[in-house]
């Protein structure tokens, strides 16, 4: 019998992949008139992949982008950067269609929910808030709970024992075959390929199969 629903929070309930090359794109245009000398296009190319390098979490990804190509930090460029990209962040994130009614159905059916992320725990708060959703979760499981990141047993456990559940009682919506679908079935989670949320940075593995797949949200409590 399932018991609780446990999400993946990036390009599951909200299209951060969009949100995030959005935000860069201001960012560098707010760089390369404050002085960087490159070409916007040039500039976004080396920007986002820097970030897939070190990570879609990093924290301090400007200042390591002008170490690499001014080797220097200068101060007014950067500050220019994470200003634009602020205001831009706080116009685009917002959920997927359906997500806050889909997300109202399955409490008022008794599920539990929760959210496992690899991303740091105030950020991961941060986004759930800014979208207004912060209160349709029971749990959230982030970075710091385990020090682990996806498909290590580790975070999906950590929820399970938020939630008061056994694995099997899970069902775990993802876009990540390689990290969400294949992190939760090693625990014994069902599992939910969210079709919608797969980017060209998405990593496949064909020989793992979610137990169902959704191509938008709203289609989940119809699946399960």
């Amino acid at each position: 019998m399932i018991k609780a629903i446990v999400f993946d929070l990036d390009n599951t309930l909200a299209d951060f992949i969009r949100t995030k090359e959005l935000c860069c794109s201001a960012a560098v245009s707010a760089m390369v008139e404050a002085g960087l000398p490159l070409s916007e296009k040039i500039a976004l190319k080396k920007l986002m992949a820097l970030y897939w390098k070190q990570g879609i979490e990093s924290q301090d990804i400007f200042q390591k982008f002008l170490e690499k190509e001014l080797k220097k930090i200068d101060y007014k460029i950067l500050a220019s950067a994470i200003a634009a990209y602020r205001r831009t962040k706080a116009g685009n994130l917002m959920p997927y269609p359906a997500v806050r009614q889909t997300l109202l159905r399955i409490r008022e059916k008794g599920l539990k929910t929760g959210i496992v992320s690899d991303a740091p725990k105030m950020q991961a708060w941060l986004r759930l808030a800014e979208m207004g959703l912060a209160d349709f979760f029971d749990a959230v499981v982030a970075f710091e709970d385990t020090a682990e990141k996806k498909p290590s047993e580790k975070p999906f456990l950590a929820i399970t024992k938020k939630l008061g559940v056994n694995p099997d009682e899970v069902v775990f919506v993802g876009d990540d075959i390689q990290k969400d679908i294949a992190g939760a079935k090693k625990v014994g989670m069902k599992t939910c390929l969210a079709k919608y949320g797969v980017s060209k940075y998405t990593k496949t593995k064909k020989s793992i199969k979610a137990d169902f797949e959704i191509n938008n949200f709203s289609e989940l409590l119809e699946k399960i």
